[in-house]
């Protein structure tokens, strides 16, 4: 069912389509989650997807489709995982998520194959479930060594069954949001025993609705985005909060993102949400070298869009690939050689998102946009994505 070069569906009739759940403890509970015991409750209201507004119009993350997958954890086992219509969750006002941040979540995309709106496509749901089960992990969450394989195959039926909400056309896709939340009632400060694991969908348009719009950053020394030791590797909800000022005295002084940077040297990590790129000319060895930050210290995130841009650059081996520091003293002493060739971000909402300037220290260094390899990367990923162009080995 799932292609292993894309996850790619293929649209078969469910046959528990027209099943209701209704979950019990006991002999309802398993040690893993299986698809095998998924269950489907149809939605009977047409009107929300009646009501959807036509895809030129849509906006990011504020239409939902019909359905979500919902999976409960309890005393040590999952329950049998269920889809059900779209609704609103009833929580404990004590659940420990909503006191201490015990929540982590997953964005990733579904596609219809251009020119075959039945063939439907999800790019590399394993790295995904990899990272999911990571974030749980470092949260302390039991459950977290879920069968990712079995995950995936429910959240196809999500889409399956839910797969008129994709937009037809490039740049459309359904947005996926697995979260996994504590809902432990407890006021103590303690790992959680209980849990919900849910999937929403969202119908977005393309991120660049008119060509290409490269932002401009403000290099930041003064908030710190993550650290050594800290949470910066797993996607969790804590990471993204504090992120919300810093953003908006960006946007005050005329920027559209902020440049993370850390340590005595202000060395680069990530830009906004996503992990960055800089392809320079390294002033050692005079080659071509394409750097982002290192994993190795623990505060970037593993974006699945980073390791495919990292996998296909290696792949066709035309410039040095390096995952290491880079500081911002770097890429000013670049930028006054000439060296500095282009710089993006990189994630799944964007893929890549061209870099125009970077305000360090009272400058503003210019980039040249968009650059030869950012639009490769961008024609490379999005083609495979939609199935235009077939991905490598493995994906």
């Amino acid at each position: 069912m799932i292609r292993s070069a894309l996850g790619r569906i293929k649209c078969t009739t469910f046959a528990k389509a027209e099943k209701t759940w209704s979950c019990s403890l006991g002999a309802n509970q398993l040690r893993f989650i299986s698809s095998a015991e998924l269950a489907v409750e149809k939605t009977r209201d047409r009107s929300r997807f009646e009501n959807m507004p036509a895809k030129e119009e849509l906006t990011f993350g504020t239409t939902f489709s019909d359905h979500m997958l919902t999976i409960e954890f309890e005393n040590g086992a999952w329950h049998a995982p269920k889809i059900v219509p779209y609704q609103n969750l009833s929580l404990s006002p004590a659940a420990t998520s909503l006191h201490y941040g015990l929540q982590c979540f997953e964005g990733m995309k579904a596609y219809k194959t251009v020119g075959d709106d039945s063939d439907l496509r999800l790019f590399r749901p394993e790295l995904n479930m990899k990272r999911l089960s990571n974030s749980m992990e470092r949260l302390q969450l039991p459950g977290h060594d879920f069968d990712s394989e079995q995950l995936i195959q429910c959240i196809a039926e999500l889409v399956r069954l839910d797969q008129d909400w994709i937009p037809s056309g490039e740049g459309y896709s359904l947005y996926l949001r697995p979260t996994v939340i504590a809902t432990h009632k407890f006021l103590g400060l303690a790992a959680p025993s209980s849990l919900l694991l849910y999937v929403i969908t969202s119908p977005v348009g393309p991120y660049y609705k008119s060509g290409f719009s490269p932002v401009r950053l403000m290099a930041d020394s003064s908030y710190i985005r993550a650290w050594p030791g800290g949470t910066g590797n797993a996607k969790v909800g804590g990471n993204y909060a504090p992120t919300m000022k810093p953003q908006a005295e960006a946007v005050t002084k005329g920027y559209d993102q902020v440049l993370w940077l850390f340590g005595e040297n202000d060395e680069i990590t990530e830009v906004g949400a996503m992990n960055i790129f800089v392809a320079l000319i390294n002033k050692e060895t005079g080659r071509k070298e394409l750097v982002t930050a290192p994993l190795d210290r623990g505060d970037i995130l593993p974006g699945v869009t980073r390791a495919s841009i990292l996998e296909l650059s290696r792949m066709w081996n035309e410039f040095d690939v390096s995952e290491r520091s880079l500081t911002m003293p770097e890429v000013v002493e670049a930028a006054d050689d000439g060296r500095l060739l282009e710089a993006f971000g990189a994630g799944t909402a964007a893929v890549v998102s061209p870099i125009s300037c970077i305000q360090y220290k009272g400058r503003d260094i210019e980039i040249p946009t968009t650059g030869e390899l950012t639009q490769r990367m961008w024609d490379e990923i999005t083609g495979i994505q939609y199935g235009k162009l077939e991905g490598p080995e493995g994906w």
